[in-house]
């Protein structure tokens, strides 16, 4: 895989942390930062996902009733097996 370089700016007290990650796993750290940009970019990616799909279905009118939703979430401060919408 071939890489590019990115410059950004973080605070003090992230580079410190950052550094002493580095030090404590011997890793540089700049490995550290583009696993961690990695990491976040594919939660956010699916989480963004998520949502538009979720949107999506909305628009479809496969939603489930706000009443609906209120009832379950009472069922499930009750002790044993619990419900799940659909």
């Amino acid at each position: 895989m071939s890489t590019e370089t990115l410059s950004i700016r973080i605070d003090s007290e992230t580079k410190k942390k950052l550094e002493l990650l580095a030090a404590q796993t011997q890793r540089s750290k700049s490995f550290l930062a583009a696993e961690a940009l990695a990491a976040f970019i594919e939660l956010e990616s699916w989480q963004i996902g998520e949502i538009q799909a979720g949107i999506s279905e909305l628009e479809k009118g496969e939603g489930v009733d706000g009443d609906e939703v209120r009832k379950l979430a009472k069922t499930w401060s009750k002790k044993g097996p619990r419900k799940a919408l659909r």
